[in-house]
């Protein structure tokens, strides 16, 4: 049996007078509360981007000629620096610093290796067509990454501090390691993570932690020639559940699925669609998440479909909320954009009577991915393909994101980051 922590006498609740049916909402209204109340009084001290401390290394690395150079290997490529930031209960965050990239230190009793107390986030620099470099809306990043360091049980932080480190690190790193003669379509990976390092064994709160951000090369995941072809997920086998971890991003999401996704893909497919519950309904595809277009039975009406968020099964992609902001928006009155729960049979059912008009998978590492075809317990689900690169609304959606990401649309979501030369 796992050894306790320190049996303690509960404290009364702060927050009195609550119903006890949301208390993951409740969490995170209540630790930015206490963020709120941090800066009143100033202890513990609270994650401060503007004391970032800099430490320039002395053995430079060689940048790969392309990603996928760097990418050939069995290790990630990460850029010449990181930023690391400690945490402690009783003192708060320490002074972020940007040091050179390296290993970090852990007692083999650290929290994270034991109980999973971890969340990361995965965002891209781009360099742009002016020659400029842009994040792409990384304070959506941030704010999820708190939601999911709450979910975790690790500290909370101010979102837009997040972000103030991540445009640091690529205002050091950024012009050397993807400089402006890059080729076109050049980008870098981000990863902010963060760690329960208390090296105590015990089913417990860590009250020892670490944020870091690394930078390095991702593969190009986007360009499936003749679009992803997806197996459905097998019925003894789950990613996530409602009043689960679905919606924030942390590694117990992952390691999970991969048994499935190998055995998809030792089959000849390229992802899982994950599926939920006895009634079958569509959630994700990989880690991604998942559309579909078809035209409605009753009305007629072209409908872009996705999972909803209210439920908290999936994860709140930026990727996602972009492309149902941009349709909203930019296809209304051809398009009504609905996040519903619908099944797989619902998507079969469409299949056969001609209704089904296009799929795609959507995230920071595919991109806007098209889907092809479905696997489910022996049928084949193919969806249609304008070209062997993409339907119609997958290749203009991927167009309007891909023009805001690298400069070709001046946007509020393209974030341009200040170069140290």
């Amino acid at each position: 049996m796992a050894p306790s922590a320190t049996t303690e006498t509960p404290k009364p609740a702060e927050h009195k007078g609550e119903q006890d049916v949301d208390l993951t909402a409740q969490a995170i209204e209540h630790k930015l509360s206490d963020i709120a109340k941090l800066k009143q009084n100033g202890s513990p001290k609270e994650l401060d981007a503007s004391k970032l401390t800099y430490e320039y290394t002395k053995s430079p690395r060689p940048v790969p000629a392309s990603i996928e150079a760097a990418c050939a290997g069995a290790e990630t490529i990460c850029t010449d620096h990181m930023i690391t930031v400690a945490w402690d209960a009783e003192t708060g965050w320490a002074t972020p610093e940007l040091r050179p990239y390296g290993p970090l230190s852990l007692m083999p009793t650290a929290s994270v290796l034991h109980y999973a107390t971890e969340c990361f986030e995965g965002l891209k620099v781009y360099r742009g067509v002016d020659g400029r470099l842009r994040l792409f809306r990384p304070y959506c990043n941030a704010q999820r990454m708190l939601t999911s360091a709450i979910r975790i049980s690790l500290p909370a932080f101010e979102p837009k501090e997040l972000e103030k480190l991540i445009v640091a690190l690529m205002s050091v790193d950024g012009p050397k390691w993807l400089p402006r003669d890059a080729p076109p379509n050049s980008y870098l990976y981000l990863r902010p993570t963060m760690i329960g390092t208390q090296a105590q064994l015990g089913v417990q709160a860590p009250k020892q932690a670490l944020l870091f951000i690394t930078a390095g090369y991702l593969p190009r995941l986007d360009s499936v020639v003749g679009g992803m072809r997806l197996h459905t997920s097998p019925e003894d086998m789950v990613r996530a559940w409602v009043g689960g971890f679905g919606f924030a991003k942390v590694g117990a999401n992952y390691g999970p699925s991969l048994q499935a996704t190998l055995e998809a893909k030792s089959r000849g497919f390229h992802q899982v669609l994950w599926l939920y519950g006895s009634e079958g309904y569509c959630t994700e595809a990989g880690a991604s998440n998942f559309f579909v277009m078809l035209k409605s039975r009753e009305t007629g009406q072209l409908q872009l479909i996705t999972a909803p968020l209210d439920d908290r099964l999936i994860l709140d992609g930026v990727t996602r909320r972009s492309i149902v902001q941009l349709a909203r928006e930019r296809l209304a009155g051809e398009v009504e954009v609905v996040e519903r729960r619908y099944t797989i049979a619902e998507v079969i059912e469409a299949h056969a009577e001609g209704r089904l008009v296009e799929a795609f998978a959507a995230g920071t590492a595919y991109f806007v991915a098209p889907v092809s075809l479905v696997h489910h317990r022996g049928q084949d689900i193919p969806f249609p393909m304008e070209s062997a690169a993409g339907g119609k609304y997958a290749l203009q959606i991927k167009s309007w994101i891909s023009d805001i990401m690298y400069g070709r649309e001046d946007h509020a979501w393209g974030l341009v980051v200040p170069e140290k030369e």
